[in-house]
């Protein structure tokens, strides 16, 4: 069912019973709709259009009350077409500007003041997840002698990120053949993302001629780049930086706890979390997951609003996750302004 296929009065009862939803958590009846929205439609016309929601999966009956809920569908229907973005308001901007700008101007400092203060104004969990490297152009490498079987090769990438590799050599090679290979690596290698230099290291290095030495260390680069250039092995998995849980805790939908705990149990395994974020960005733009779209069970009951950030050419999610009763206008409007608040910091 798509929002084509729903007539113009019904569109408007799904939208206001949303609406009354997210407002009072009470399911929304007939009367009340027609009092609070003023849809110039009688309680019993709008009563007949719920029934009709209803029978189309838009709607359903929590219990023998008259009162209905709006299924994950009706708030995908919402989020496509229904609803207006909403402008940030003017308190929201500042605070915003206010706890982001303030204190340090690491990644990682930025982030955690933005998951905090998307929480507070939104009364959700506000989530971060740290740039993926993947596509960092490498500035520079370094090559350093440890032992005479190990050198360390040290990488700069865009952003000011680091990450060291330990390069096992099958016996004592010169100083004067690693200041070669380091040389070589750096002209052939500069410049290209992490992700073009596992693809692309052996081709071009394959045609590089060099002494005995250098040449033996260049063909360990040659044979060893997939397994020391691995980006899990490399970068290991983003950090991933929430907000403040006890927010979520005044919602209805947590009240007994159970929700709770669940979304707790989430939260305490990072790279569950990180992954589903990644996930969720496959695009530029606003993504939002809702219940049942998403493929972990536990998220069921959710809603997972984020957002890309850039820092050059890195590349990382910002957002919120909280009850499918969510009031998306403020949130869409917070996540959005969020993400571009961070990248204008980080560029």
């Amino acid at each position: 069912m798509t929002l084509a296929q729903l007539t113009d009065r019904e569109r408007r009862v799904l939208a206001a019973v949303i609406r009354s939803y997210v407002e009072t958590a009470e399911p929304a009846g007939s009367r009340m709709i027609s009092r609070r929205y003023m849809l110039d439609l009688s309680p019993a016309t709008i009563r007949n259009t719920m029934s009709d929601l209803e029978d189309k999966g838009f709607l359903f009956h929590p219990h023998t009350s008259a009162g209905r809920v709006p299924t994950d569908m009706a708030y995908r229907t919402y989020v496509d077409g229904l609803m207006h973005f909403a402008p940030l308001e003017p308190g929201a901007r500042d605070a915003l500007i206010e706890q982001l700008s303030g204190g340090g101007t690491a990644i990682d400092a930025i982030l955690r003041r933005a998951a905090q203060v998307l929480g507070v104004l939104t009364q959700e969990l506000g989530i971060a997840l740290g740039p993926r490297l993947d596509e960092a152009r490498l500035e520079r490498l370094e090559l350093i002698k440890v032992s005479s079987e190990r050198l360390l090769l040290v990488l700069r990438l865009t952003g000011g990120a680091a990450r060291s590799i330990f390069v096992e050599v099958p016996g004592e090679i010169a100083e004067k053949a690693i200041a070669e290979v380091t040389e070589v690596l750096n002209e052939r290698l500069a410049g290209c993302t992490w992700r073009e230099l596992r693809s692309t290291l052996s081709e071009r290095l394959r045609d590089q001629r060099a002494g005995s030495d250098a040449g033996e260390l260049i063909n360990i680069f040659i044979q060893e780049a997939e397994q020391m250039l691995d980006t899990s092995r490399a970068f290991g998995d983003p950090q991933v930086l929430l907000g403040q849980t006890s927010v979520l805790a005044e919602q209805p939908e947590f009240a007994t706890g159970d929700n709770l705990r669940k979304l707790l149990a989430l939260t305490d395994r990072p790279e569950a979390l990180g992954a589903l974020l990644q996930r969720q960005n496959t695009a530029p733009g606003i993504s939002i997951t809702i219940g049942t779209e998403h493929a972990d069970a536990r998220l069921s009951g959710l809603t997972v609003v984020t957002a890309e950030y850039h820092a050059g050419a890195l590349a990382g999610v910002i957002g919120v996750i909280g009850p499918t009763r969510m009031p998306y206008e403020k949130v869409v409007s917070l996540v959005t302004h969020t993400s571009r608040l961070i990248s204008d910091l980080l560029d």
